[in-house]
């Protein structure tokens, strides 16, 4: 019989960390970051402009790459809720900027591209808002269901501090991993225009040595014809 309860316990004991180790992971995976990221065609001669509300105390990573377009150049500006003017970047392929702490209100992300009258460019940019004031609050919840501390033999703040650092590593993973994919595309772009201009001035070349072989041959040839005519 007592045998028959330890094995009751521990299985209770196994259902409720996996309860608290599932509602910690729906809490983390609806935390306090929210990333987006948007890949845009910026026409020559014009400036695109995307806002991004924040709230007090938050903060705010942006980042952008030129993946295709002449010069892989573009110009940045962030502008804060006020119009106060944060970042300026000119004629950068890339960039990271980090804002912290934000002001409640509409941050605004400007590209340009006036500079060039000719190249439409390809731009890929990703922000990253870190909710500071939320990360406190909902994950707070899951203890609650915690009515005793003898119930298992797993410490809760362990547990919630190895789940955060595991939250952590999976944003920045899917941070890089979209950075990596754009570079990948950039530099696909960049092997694609290269391979062109090398096959056609690999044409060029083949043609001008074509055209230069038959004329030499064709000098010889008239060196050697005799023009006089023999009368018999």
């Amino acid at each position: 019989m007592h045998c028959h309860q330890n094995m009751m316990t521990a299985s209770a004991q196994l259902c409720l960390l996996a309860y608290l180790t599932l509602t910690l992971g729906l809490t983390l995976g609806l935390g306090p970051n929210k990333n987006m990221g948007f890949t845009f065609l910026l026409p020559a001669g014009s400036t695109e402009c995307f806002y991004q509300r924040t709230a007090m105390n938050d903060s705010m990573e942006v980042e952008y790459q030129v993946i295709a377009g002449s010069g892989l150049d573009v110009g940045f500006i962030l502008l804060s809720p006020t119009g106060h003017r944060l970042v300026s970047d000119f004629r950068r392929s890339d960039g990271i900027h980090m804002v912290d702490p934000t002001v409640d209100g509409d941050y605004r992300l400007c590209f340009d591209n006036n500079f060039s009258k000719m190249s439409e460019k390809m731009v890929f940019f990703e922000v990253v808002i870190n909710n500071q004031n939320s990360k406190n609050g909902g994950q707070d919840d899951w203890l609650e269901t915690v009515t005793s501390d003898s119930m298992v033999d797993y410490k809760m703040e362990d547990i919630r501090a190895r789940m955060d650092s595991v939250h952590r590593h999976l944003e920045k993973s899917h941070q890089v991993q979209a950075m990596l994919r754009a570079f990948e595309a950039r530099d696909r772009y960049l092997l694609e225009d290269n391979l062109w201009r090398v096959s056609f001035w690999s044409c060029v070349n083949l043609s001008v040595m074509l055209t230069v072989a038959v004329v030499q041959i064709y000098t010889l040839r008239r060196l050697f014809v005799n023009t006089k005519q023999v009368r018999t």
